[in-house]
């Protein structure tokens, strides 16, 4: 059995740990990186929608349940780079005023223990190590920035300029989407040198070009390259934490990795699963000093789960839309109401273009009922794609847990009514620029049913806070009750808002990073 002793161990290599890793390897602290996966093979099958999307190749196998006893497979990617290596790479911060009490239709929104000038300045940081690309001052909402976007924002093709300047004289305020990609553009068009060459496979796909920033690219390669003290480990799952005979410390992790059992130890140890990987791996280092599971006195652990009430929109347009790289442009003008309703609704942003290999995946006796005679070819030819987000409020039934071996989600659908109005507002705002598109709503996303196995936007299930009653992490994302772990995913989120939480996941991780270095003296 193998084992080694290091600094600190970091658990996934999603945004949150590798942001984090990328951050302390200049330290010169041994450092060690555990990811369950491999390297997502750079292939040209990564270009094919029906292989992405319908067929889900690159989707885990793992089979969870909900609470009725529904089988299905959980939208997670067990790669370098964890669920980044196919994120849509829209990168914002949470509003500032999604850091304070917020009223909904179904309830409360509660206040994050720390307000948004802590996180102001690792927001920057963030927007520069991920490149994204932006313009301060378009987007209403946009909270202030101490500093401008390092990146131009990518430019619109002819027909998204044409909808932003409909949406204006509409009233309206549309704006470039803040988009973490290795982009380089000059009047408009690509360099010969960009990574990134504004393709239609990019949103949602796996870039085999290395064009996405995501944690793999930027954050885990530079590192292995840069800092011989910093490690990798693929095909390493860690499977349980020990604890020291008090509890109050992690003393060894225990991994299992081609078929082998390994151990190692570390005087800090950083998990970094993904909100709901995360707490899976707490509740199951269950031991007498944590009957219920790490760090869970307070039974938090895998309660208020969050993921954005979401829907992809395909508006069937009356002339076609050659558009390429269409995730350029957002709406935020109703993400804290409309006219007609004093509650939040949420966000519009344009995603990936339509591919007909998506269409021919989808349930197709409702669509064909509109549009009888139309070729899924024609259809993607005609289509214009809006992906809908409104917050999905913390609730303690909203939980990850096991059942014996079993992992059930359980989910209680709430604040709906949002997303409704939200989708007539994008309808509304169409047909006033006189397109009268029909909307269609596009359930294959990911190779997954949105509803249930829609888990990219995962977050809350360790939330942070100052009483140890009410919450897993203190204020830094240590663990209330052991003095070594710490949480870097989502996990710590108290609320979701309705935005991308990428960006704040990778701000907070280079928070917690630089109270780790204090407390290594580095």
């Amino acid at each position: 059995m193998t084992s080694d002793h290091y600094d600190v161990i970091v658990i996934g290599s999603g945004p949150g740990g590798a942001s984090l890793a990328h951050r302390l390897a200049p330290t010169g602290k041994r450092i060690l990186m555990l990811e369950r996966g491999d390297y997502l093979p750079r292939s040209l099958i990564n270009l094919d929608a029906k292989a992405v999307f319908v067929d889900a190749i690159y989707q885990a196998k793992d089979t969870w349940y909900g609470k009725d006893g529904r089988e299905f497979h959980p939208g997670l990617h067990y790669y370098v780079g964890g669920n980044s290596k196919v994120y849509g790479a829209a990168l914002f911060r949470l509003r500032e005023r999604d850091f304070g009490v917020l009223q909904h239709a179904d309830g409360l929104s509660p206040a994050w223990p720390l307000g948004y000038d802590t996180f102001e300045p690792y927001y920057c940081q963030a927007e520069a190590l991920f490149h994204v690309h932006g313009q301060r001052g378009e987007d209403p909402n946009e909270p202030r920035s101490s500093k401008p976007f390092v990146y131009p924002p990518v430019s619109h093709e002819p027909r998204i300029q044409e909808l932003s300047d409909n949406l204006a004289k509409e009233g309206l305020h549309p704006f470039h989407l803040p988009m973490g990609v290795l982009l380089d553009e000059k009047n408009g068009k690509v360099t010969p040198t960009s990574p990134c060459f504004r393709y239609d496979a990019f949103d949602g796909f796996p870039c085999p070009f290395n064009g996405k920033a995501d944690a793999q690219v930027i954050c885990v390669d530079p590192t292995l390259a840069a800092h011989g003290n910093f490690t990798l480990l693929t095909d390493a799952y860690v499977s349980k934490l020990e604890t020291s005979l008090s509890g109050r410390s992690i003393s060894r992790v225990l991994v299992t990795r081609e078929g082998q059992e390994e151990q190692y130890s570390a005087d800090i140890v950083v998990v970094a699963c993904g909100a709901l990987s995360s707490a899976l791996l707490l509740l199951r280092s269950a031991n007498e000093r944590h009957p219920k599971g790490l760090a869970n006195g307070s039974d938090q652990v895998g309660r208020n789960y969050m993921r954005h009430n979401m829907s992809v929109v395909m508006a069937i347009m009356k002339e076609p839309n050659p558009t390429v790289f269409q995730k350029t442009l957002g709406v935020s003008d109703y993400y804290f109401g409309a006219p007609d309703w004093a509650y939040p609704l949420g966000l519009i942003q344009m995603c990936g273009k339509t591919h007909a290999a998506e269409i021919r995946g989808e349930e197709l006796p409702e669509w064909l009922e509109w549009l009888p005679n139309m070729p899924f070819e024609k259809m993607a030819e005609h289509s214009m794609d809006f992906w809908l987000q409104s917050e999905d409020l913390p609730r303690p039934e909203n939980r990850i847990s096991y059942d014996g071996d079993r992992v059930v989600l359980d989910i209680h659908e709430g604040n709906l009514e949002a997303a409704t109005r939200l989708k007539q507002r994008l309808k509304h705002m169409l047909n006033a620029t006189g397109a009268h598109p029909v909307l269609l709503d596009r359930r294959l996303y990911l190779g997954k049913d949105i509803p249930i196995g829609g888990t990219s936007h995962q977050a809350g299930t360790a939330r942070f806070g100052t009483n140890p009653a009410s919450s897993v992490l203190d204020l830094d994302c240590k663990a209330h009750e052991l003095d070594n772990l710490y949480v870097t995913d989502a996990s710590f989120f108290p609320s979701i808002g309705a935005v991308n939480p990428t960006l704040t996941i990778i701000a907070n991780a280079l928070r917690v990073a630089d109270r780790i270095k204090e407390r290594l003296g580095a």
